[in-house]
């Protein structure tokens, strides 16, 4: 079992047929979990960028972005439903 922590109620998990449908490579479950994620995936894609005076900005790194997003659709079609139910 699961146990919920107050940052992550139990509706805001996804629910098992949504990944089971992702695993199975169905596009618009995948792109449910790419939704669900998407908050995490863009915080661990920012970067301390400095533009022309030198001040440093925050910003989204879109290739990094890309590339997590690249590197779970991976994993979710290599998720092997039949053992985690």
């Amino acid at each position: 079992m699961i146990r919920q922590t107050r940052t992550q109620p139990k509706d805001r998990l996804l629910p098992f047929p949504v990944i089971e449908a992702a695993a199975s490579g169905d596009v618009s479950a995948i792109n449910q979990v790419l939704k669900h994620y998407e908050g995490y995936i863009t915080a661990l894609s920012m970067r301390h960028l400095y533009d022309v005076d030198g001040t440093p900005r925050l910003c989204v790194d879109n290739e990094m972005r890309r590339e997590l997003e690249t590197k779970l659709i991976i994993k979710v079609l290599q998720f092997d439903t039949t053992r985690a139910a």
